[in-house]
């Protein structure tokens, strides 16, 4: 029997909770061995729970009981996560987590206890919620060498600018009609500044290409300063506008890892994603794009996912071999933001045509019903981000909106 201890009992929580219980039968057959939630850990007190007897506000009795087999952390943030979670693994346990911030923080750490003692530490659910994505990343497609991976990584935002597309909303409207139905919480700003996207690139990167790959070595922006007018734009310029993490192996034997808007090519797959769903395209030299979709959160989509890797858990003799990425002290092996190269999508006043095309060369004019005389809009080829803000900061006008335009 795999005895297991759960780490919070908030939405994701008390949904492991419910699936564990729900589908206890047949998830007993694919684990092999019967499974049984012995502790239930929380601050609070749940006198109607059915479970009321399993809970404890001591960890100390998780962490000492030898029958404890697996222990699944879904409280979030950093502390006191992190220190259950190593101790946990120290004292010869398996963890499953659904804590992006944990993983995108301390998961080579994580990972290398965890192969030390021969358990696991799994976060299938740490990205896109019930969307498999870790598990075929460092399985499924262990043939290929990946080249790249972009994603729309977060529901929040995806919502807010489809409603900005859809609706012709703006994005103060478009944010609190998502904060009504639930969507956002009363304080959006992982989601709209994108750290929360940042987290999930990170996990996604550190695992496509070796090393651990940290949040503040990626260049992050959010979806705050998109305007209607530029997404009038991009319906001239054929496509969508998306919140996209994305990392890129580049022909220097570094990486690209950025978190930005993007116009995006309307037959592209990640065009069409809209609301809250998820999409994460993996590029890779054998198979091309493979995309992977689905809602991205939401209690037992997510606790879907966190309790597959508890089967997986109890059926594992010993520690995931092809899980696992190298701790990186120095980042040396990311690309420097200032040099990442691609095409942009500006919006300028005060500039004229002549100064544009003296100043980027050839470029793709973008055009829209009711825009200013002063103002233009247009694709450049491709520049890195330090030749793009330069050539913006010589010109005389004004720099309106600065957009990155992607090729997946």
């Amino acid at each position: 029997m795999a005895k297991i201890a759960v780490l919070g009992h908030g939405v994701v929580g008390s949904g492991t909770v419910e699936v564990l219980e729900k589908s206890k039968q047949s998830l007993e057959k694919k684990a092999g061995q019967p499974l049984e939630v012995k502790y239930i850990l929380d601050l609070r007190d749940f006198p109607d729970s059915p479970y009321k007897e399993k809970f404890t506000k001591d960890y100390g009795v998780i962490v000492n009981d030898p029958e404890i087999d697996i222990v699944t952390e879904v409280m979030g943030g950093l502390h006191p996560a992190y220190d259950y979670v190593k101790a946990a693994l120290l004292a010869g346990k398996s963890v499953v987590t659904s804590n992006k911030e944990l993983v995108a923080a301390k998961g080579a750490e994580l990972l290398a206890i965890a192969r030390e003692k021969n358990v696991n530490f799994f976060f299938e659910a740490s990205v896109g919620g019930g969307i498999p994505i870790i598990r075929p990343l460092h399985q499924c497609l262990s043939a290929d060498k990946i080249m790249g991976i972009a994603g729309i990584l977060n529901g929040t935002t995806n919502y807010i600018l489809t409603k900005m597309i859809r609706d012709n909303m703006p994005f103060d409207t478009a944010l609190s009609t998502a904060q009504q139905l639930g969507y956002a919480e009363r304080d959006p700003s992982a989601d709209i500044e994108g750290t929360d996207a940042c987290r999930k690139i990170c996990i996604l990167a550190s695992l496509a290409f070796g090393k651990h790959v940290y949040p503040d070595s990626v260049h992050t922006e959010g979806i705050t300063a998109v305007t209607p007018e530029d997404v009038e734009y991009c319906e001239n310029f054929g496509g969508s506008i998306k919140l996209i993490g994305w990392a890129q192996r580049l022909d220097n034997g570094k990486i690209a890892v950025m978190v930005c808007p993007a116009f995006i090519a309307g037959e592209s797959q990640l065009a069409g994603v809209n609301d809250v769903f998820n999409a994460i395209m993996v590029r890779g030299d054998t198979t091309g794009d493979v995309v992977f979709y689905g809602k991205g959160a939401g209690k037992l989509p997510t606790a879907g996912a966190v309790v597959a890797d508890i089967v997986i858990a109890a059926k594992s003799h010993s520690s995931s071999r092809t899980l696992f990425w190298e701790d990186s002290e120095d980042q040396d092996f990311v690309e420097k933001p200032e040099n990442i190269v691609c095409r942009h999508y500006l919006r300028l006043s005060g500039v004229t045509k002549e100064q544009a095309e003296q100043t980027f060369g050839n470029v793709k004019y973008l055009v829209r019903a009711s825009a200013p005389e002063d103002e233009l809009a247009f694709i450049t080829e491709e520049l890195s981000e330090k030749e793009c803000a330069d050539k913006c900061a010589a010109l005389s006008g004004s720099t309106l909106a600065n957009i990155r335009v992607l090729d997946y």
